[in-house]
Parts: structure tokens; sequence; C-alpha cells
């Protein structure tokens, strides 16, 4: 079994299962082998039932006490037991099991794990696993893999098919070189995509976790570097000066710019007009004014008889920053022809956008990723702009780049990351950045709470929208998942349909929604048509609609800092105050300090710095700290120091063997095409 072969030479995949696993970007066995687990269902130590609080799983060592009791409901036969400790007991329910009558004794020693609810003011633990303590024993600190799934694939299937794969796959040959295996203390690869899927411990995993990290992070450093060393002081062969336009509109601004903005803004003018190409990063924390310098050095380039290009993540972005410029432009009195394109623009229109970006009738350009499919040419791009770059690839970014001459590339980022890691990041760009908020921006009110706060939140968002304001609801999944207990987006906007007055909309929204639908659920609540959005982070990029003035996160102890930051910067963009509720399940201490942070500071540079330091190898299990770059398993502020080793690696690389031209490094140099082609083909990056 080779990498490159479909799935569908996987025994018991067949076309059913094949479309289910493409849902999930699953279509060669090496998809298979790199989808990894999300999380780990971790074998604990067993606890003592007061120990026990609701809303988590655990294992308990307990003695039954009293019958086992039998409840047949028509298709529904329900077991019922008992264990009491002190003044403590706690309700066991399995469902559908009869033989457990015979098999439970009372007075019995076992351990049960499951999840421990809250049931009719009883502790109960539904559903849990029966061991004795000598089979528990032979589990006791196993990890067992969780992946991410979609509705007909259960977790099950999803492991037993990894196994099958790594027992009879072809071994990858190791392209790492031995020295810098050895000098960074890196597993083997095959060692590692084995354990990664099914450590024997915590720390196997980490070993293994290490490695795939690291590799992921040396592959980027060396294509970004690669392209540094090629694009490095390129000639500007555009004649820009700089122009009145962009001077009159600063000063008819219904605000002042920060100073940040105009230190910023002059830097771009600087560059575009000078003898090189630029290539800038703006990084900005969210609310910071980044759009109206992107649209400053699009009229830059317009105003000098050159086209720019400015490249959205999503339709819905897209069409915030067209409709935004063309306001900006009519309210100048400038006359400059914007187009936006999109995937859903109609056949004919489209037509008609390709031909005025080819004949140079339209100067401004907005749209997705179709403005770099093959049938978009241009007739003189100066400038090009990428919105939010952890979402599209060095390579997609140089797609849209070869559409004419050489551009100008900036590229804006709301991600706050500490300067050290975004010299890493963006080695082929230059940094600017913005940090300072517009005066007119009333600071956000953050509260971080456990489960018990939700009827007293519910309450809050009913008052906000019966006073006209939106709401935001985040939750960590989309759908119920097997093996894992976090809220999901279906299930709890159908339970706030119920809790909520029948006047409030509410509606949901997420990543595997098609464009259209997700398109006409933002339109519809930035009409306020909806009332209460319940989403997955996939509003997290740049959703402008100032009504919204509360964004309530579930499991908030499932994300990092960076990427609750990123989510809050959603709410606080009118001018009415707007308010957080960060909800987190569990009582774990750590975890409370670690989300004080948020409440502490509206700062996002400030809290990604706190996020760095706080954060351990040994902080792996079930959170993705900042989502940047959409790397598949490394995580740029909890593996900050694997980033760093792996810069340096490639430094040293370099160095010696600038075009990956010697023997000893041919298979890294292979592996690093193939790398190039992946990124190439992944929409979602």
């Amino acid at each position: 079994m080779r990498e490159q072969d479909s799935i569908r030479t996987i025994k018991g995949i067949g076309e059913k299962t094949e479309k289910l696993l493409g849902k999930l970007g699953i279509f060669t066995v090496g998809d298979f082998l790199r989808y990894y687990p999300r999380d780990y269902d971790e074998y604990r130590e067993p606890v003592e039932i007061p120990q026990t609080t609701p809303g988590k799983k655990w294992a308990v060592l307990a003695r039954l006490s009293g019958k086992v009791g039998v409840k047949n409901t028509g298709r529904l036969t329900v077991i019922t037991a008992s264990a009491r400790e002190g003044e403590e007991t706690l309700w066991f329910t399995w469902y559908n099991m009869p033989f457990l009558r015979n098999t439970l004794r009372p007075g019995g020693l076992y351990i049960f794990r499951g999840l421990v609810v809250e049931k009719k003011g009883r502790k109960t633990m539904e559903h849990p696993e029966i061991f004795s303590r000598e089979q528990y024993e032979e589990r006791l600190h196993v990890l067992y893999p969780i992946y991410s799934l979609t509705k007909g694939l259960t977790n099950k299937f999803m492991a037993k098919t990894m196994r099958q794969i790594l027992e009879e796959r072809e071994m990858t040959q190791e392209y790492l070189p031995e020295e810098y295996r050895t000098h960074y203390q890196l597993a083997e690869y095959n060692y590692a995509v084995t354990h990664i899927h099914f450590p024997e411990n915590r720390e196997d995993m980490i070993l293994g976790r290490k490695r795939l990290v690291f590799d992921e992070f040396l592959l980027f450093v060396l294509s970004v570097r690669m392209m540094k060393e090629k694009n490095q002081n390129q000639e500007n062969a555009f004649h820009l000066k700089p122009v009145w336009e962009t001077e009159n509109i600063i000063e008819n601004l219904p605000y002042s710019l920060t100073k940040a903005q105009k230190r910023v803004w002059n830097e771009i003018e600087t560059n575009m007009t000078g003898e090189h190409l630029m290539s800038r990063l703006v990084q900005g924390d969210v609310g910071s004014g980044k759009t109206i310098i992107a649209f400053l050095t699009m009229i830059l380039a317009a105003a000098n008889g050159y086209q720019a290009a400015l490249m959205a993540p999503t339709e819905v972005l897209a069409r915030q920053h067209y409709e935004g410029l063309c306001k900006l432009l009519e309210e100048q009195g400038l006359s400059y022809q914007a187009v936006l394109l999109t995937g859903s623009t109609k056949a004919r229109e489209k037509r008609e956008i390709y031909k005025q970006i080819e004949d140079g009738v339209a100067k401004l350009i907005i749209g997705t990723h179709a403005l770099i499919q093959e049938k978009v040419f241009y007739h003189d791009l100066a400038l090009v702009i990428t919105d939010e770059q952890h979402r599209f690839g060095v390579d997609q970014r140089e797609d849209l780049s070869r559409k004419g001459q050489k551009p100008h590339v900036l590229v804006m980022s709301a991600t706050p990351i500490p300067r050290t890691l975004g010299i890493i990041l963006y080695g082929d760009l230059d940094i600017s950045i913005m940090d300072e908020l517009p005066a007119r921006r009333l600071p956000i009110k953050n509260c971080v709470v456990d489960t018990s706060y939700r009827p007293k939140a519910y309450r809050f968002i009913e008052n906000q929208v019966q006073q006209g304001r939106q709401v935001y609801v985040i939750c960590p999944m989309v759908e119920e998942s097997e093996g894992l207990e976090a809220e999901n987006v279906l299930d709890y906007s159908k339970m706030l349909s119920e809790i909520l007055p029948s006047q409030i909309k509410v509606a949901y929204l997420h990543g595997r929604m098609k464009a259209a639908q997700k398109n006409e659920i933002m339109g519809a609540f930035a009409r306020n048509e909806i009332q209460v959005l319940v989403s997955t982070t996939v509003i997290e990029v740049g959703v402008n609609v100032p009504n919204a003035t509360v964004m309530l996160v579930e499991n908030a102890e499932r994300f990092g800092l960076a990427q609750l930051h990123q989510l809050r910067g959603r709410v606080g963009r009118g001018e009415h105050q707007s308010y957080c509720i960060f909800i987190y399940g569990g009582n774990d201490e750590e975890t409370r300090k670690r989300l004080d942070i948020l409440v502490k500071s509206n700062d996002g540079f400030f809290i990604a710095g706190e996020d760095l330091r706080l954060r351990g190898p040994g902080d792996l299990l079930g959170i993705r700290q900042s989502g940047m770059l959409e790397f598949r398993l490394g995580d740029i502020f909890q593996d900050a120091d694997i980033l760093k080793k792996a810069s340096e690696a490639a430094g040293s690389i370099l160095l010696l063997d600038p075009e990956l031209s010697l023997e000893q490094n041919s298979r890294l140099k292979d592996r690093l095409l193939s790398y190039a082609r992946d990124k190439m083909e992944s929409p979602g990056l």
C-alpha cells in the first residue's frame, strides 16, 4: 500500500465511505495517514465518588450498593445501579444492555468509566465502561486517538482503518539528514507517524508529535526562505509616484488616522514608489484599522494608472471589502472602476468582469480564490493584497503575482504574534506593526465563567436582543462527536431556539456549509434578520457586523488565547458597549488562570506573549492555539520552541546547500517539492 494510492484500495472502503472521507479532505492513503487525531482519550487513575464533578469523563473505583434495576420502555431497556461513598451517591445508567443484570453483583467492586452528568438532582454516569481492577490496570495511561468526524463515520472505523494502513503501507524512507535528527533529538519518521496515532503513553505521543511538527515547520520555513532568496531586491517595474488622491482621502475621513496607521502608510508609500518591489506584512490587532490602509494602497496604484487586486479568504469578507471600497470611492468623489469576483458570481457577469480586468477598465479588483483562476488575465497588475494571510499558501500568493509582471505584495494579518515568531513565519516579507487602536472604540467587557452561569448568560443575551443588538455564540464542533464532550453548533442552536422567545431568530453557520448558504446566513445576520448566530470559528476571519455586541464562547478551554482574542474581535465594532462571555467546562484552576488573561487585557500582542509564556509541551491534548497558517499539527504558540529550532535547521541546511542539490539532501528536496504541490492544491491554505 503506497501513500499515493486511492483510499478505495483500502479494504472496507466503498463508494459511500469514499464520499464521506472526501468531506474530511481524505482522498489517498497518504491523506488518511496524515489525518492526525484531534484529541486523545486517556485512561487516568480512578478517583473516588466525591471527587467527580458533572460535565467531565471520570474513572471511578466504586462498590455497588443495592440491587441492579431493569426497566423496559417499549424498545428500550434501561439498566440502573448505584454506589455510595460517605454522603454521596453516584448513579449508573445503561441502555439496551440487559445482560448486565447478571454481570453486575451488589457489593461488587468495579471501575466505572464514563461521562458524569446532573440528572433530576442526581449525579449520574451515563453508559459507563465497566472494568475489574486488573483489566483497568492494563489500560492505565494509554491514549486512544479521537479523530474529527463527519456524520456517517465513527471513531472506531477511523482507528481500525488507521491501524490497517500502518500495518500494510510501504515504509517512508527517512528524508531528514541524520545529523539534524541527532542534534534536535527527533524520532525516526515512521516511528513518529505510528506513535502520533497509537501512542503507548503520553511521552510516546509527545516524541512522535515533536518530529512531525518539526517537519511541518522545516518544510514551510525552507519554502519561504528559498522564495525570499529568489525574490530579494527585485526591481520595481512600475513607475509609481505619491498622489494627491490618497492625501485628500486621509484629510476627508470622518476620523483621524492613528499614529500607527500613519507610520504604516508612510512605510508602504515609500516602498511602492521606491526602486524595489514591496513585499510587506501589515500585522495589526483586530480593530486597528488595517482595511483603510489597504484601500489607500489600492488607490495609490489606481491613481498611477495601474490595477490593484485584493484577495479575501471568504466570499462574505470579499463582498464586505467591495462594499466598503465602493462607499469610500463615492464619498471621496473618485471614479475608479471597482469589481467583485467570487466563485458564486454568475457566468454572464463573470465574462463581463474578465473583459473589464483584461482591458484595464477595472482598476480595483476584489475577490476570493476566483482571482487566481486561469481565465483571469490582468491588464497591468501592480499590487496584490491578501487579507488574513494565514488562509492562503505562499504558492497561491505567488499564483496571483504571476498574473502580470511581478507586482508589489501587501499581506494583512490580524493575528498578533510575537515579533520573533513573525520574522520566521513571514521570512519573505518586511513587517509593519499596527500596535494602536482607534480612540473611538469602547473597550470590550469580558468575563470568564463556568457552565453554571449559562442561565444568566441566556437572560443577558435576551436582554441585549430586546435592546436591538445581536449576538454570536461559538461552539468548538459542528455536530456531536463520539468520545468528545464539547458543545456543537447543530444541537446548541436548536436548544437556544427553544430557550429564547420565539421572536428572536436563531441560526447556525459552519465551515461545511456551501459558500452560497454561508453568504445568505451572514447577509441575513448583517441585516439583523437573524439576532443570534451560533457558529464554529468560521466567523473568526474579518466579518464586520457593528450591531453585534455579545460574543459567548462555549468550551473556551478548547481554544488558544490568540484564537479567542480573534473571535472577540467580531464584537466591539459599533457605538454600543460590547461584551464577551467565555464559558469553560470543569473546575481546573490552571485553565481559569489562563483564560483570565483575556479579562485583564484587550491587547492582542500582550495576549500572544502570555499565551507563548504559559504553554508547555505537556499541554498538547485537545487544544488548538491559533489556527495560524493552518498547519496540520503544529501550532506556533505552543510549539514556539520547535518553530525556532526548525528555522535554525533550515538556515543551516541552506547555508551549506542553497539549492538542496547535494546527495544528502536529495530526499529532503523531493519531500519539499511534494509539500509545495500539496499546498498548491489545498483550498484551505
